[in-house]
């Protein structure tokens, strides 16, 4: 490993963003997935990633990678000190002390959820999964021949809540699983001690495996504390299979590298029944780059943070005022903003209308789970000029129908 992979909280750089300069001209130019899928005509609002630029340091580690043609084989994963640097994270954010040998690098969060269906359950086991939700979660259950059992969250006055009496009912003799995102893909929930709790329990009382993405934790607002679910007792630790990674809050996804940590060794030995290369393997540098994010790219995640608090009000804002006929809670967490077009009357879905009237892409609801066909998903990690023009765009969608 290169010296520049070896950082500590010593060398945190101050950071000073203009993300308000940013323009679309320069966006365009990626070659990422989100600026290539559409014609230059339509404003993508779609992919869950930031349209800023990458912190000093993680520029930095790649940069020096690259000039010293540095992107041979990594070296054991386990010897490139990342488990350790989670562990230091996990203790100083959110006060969890994990062992990192219970720490497992692996290629994605999506592979993660793959990979612990297909060793912890069999075809035809029950998987429960909150709705509407990160399409790969239904994708997963479908493609591994499991069951879904759908447990649809209650869109409340207050917000999004967990259904637990409707859970607890669908549990039967061959439920194995709870596939659990928190803080929530798209509803933008950052569950409570309580409702974690209550989960916990009722995965002891059934002996459920607790599978729980939890990647965007870095990013909640208005003062939150993200509660990983493993730290509320021992007995609900030791079945919980948690991932995690640097890629949301650092905006790094296309360096595919997360962390998988176990609460037992009996999930780990699981895990590794599937012999690595059929998992994965991990490059060199989205190690480098989880490094310099976790400990020492702070400073431009409180910044970005704050900027995306603040396009958070601003969507709550303008639809409260401008769309009248769309209804959206205000985010906890996430730059996610789910949007119910049901009274709008838009013909068609609402991304469908919104893409053919405004040259708007945003993501269709009915993938993130039955009858949500007429809910639509923006993105709002981006300047504040360009997020006016998105909003504008869906106001004028909702005056063409």
């Amino acid at each position: 490993m290169s010296d520049s992979s070896k950082s500590t909280h010593n060398d945190i750089e101050p950071t000073e963003l203009h993300l308000d300069d940013i323009e679309i001209g320069d966006l365009r130019k990626r070659i990422s997935e989100k600026w290539n899928t559409y014609p230059d005509d339509v404003l993508p609002a779609w992919v869950a990633e930031m349209d800023f630029p990458l912190a000093s340091p993680i520029r930095k580690v790649l940069s020096t990678a690259l000039d010293g043609d540095d992107l041979g084989y990594p070296i054991g994963l386990r010897a490139t000190g990342l488990p350790d640097v989670f562990s230091e994270r996990m203790e100083n954010r959110y006060g969890w002390k994990t062992d990192s040998r219970m720490a497992d690098v692996i290629t994605d969060v999506v592979q993660g959820l793959y990979v612990s269906i297909e060793v912890l359950t069999e075809p035809g086991d029950g998987i429960i999964v909150q709705t509407p939700i990160y399409p790969p979660f239904l994708n997963a259950v479908k493609d591994t021949k499991r069951r879904l059992v759908e447990n649809r969250l209650l869109n409340t006055d207050e917000g999004w809540r967990i259904d637990f009496d409707a859970m607890r009912a669908s549990i039967d003799d061959r439920t194995r699983m709870i596939l659990f995102c928190n803080p929530h893909n798209p509803t933008a929930r950052v569950f409570t001690k309580a409702e974690l709790t209550e989960l916990g329990v009722i995965a002891c009382e059934h002996d459920l495996v607790i599978v729980s993405d939890e990647v965007h934790a870095d990013l909640t607002f208005d003062g939150r504390k993200h509660i990983p679910i493993a730290t509320l007792s021992p007995e609900i630790a030791e079945r919980t299979l948690t991932i995690t990674s640097a890629t949301k809050a650092f905006n790094i996804p296309g360096l595919r590298c997360a962390v998988a940590h176990f609460g037992s060794k009996r999930l780990q030995q699981a895990y590794h029944s599937i012999p690595r290369h059929i998992r994965g393997g991990v490059g060199l540098l989205g190690i480098y780059a989880t490094q310099a994010a976790w400990q020492q790219s702070q400073p431009w995640l409180d910044e970005v943070r704050a900027y995306l608090e603040t396009n958070r009000n601003t969507v709550a804002d303008f639809v409260a005022e401008r769309l009248p006929n769309i209804k959206h809670h205000k985010c906890e967490a996430t730059y996610l903003a789910w949007l119910d077009c049901t009274e709008a009357n838009l013909s068609g879905s609402p991304a469908s209308h919104i893409l053919e009237t405004q040259r708007l892409a945003l993501n269709e609801g009915r993938t993130f789970g039955a009858d949500f066909n007429q809910f639509t998903r923006l993105i709002y990690a981006t300047s504040k000029r360009i997020l006016t023009e998105a909003l504008e765009r869906i106001e004028k969608a909702t005056q063409s129908t």
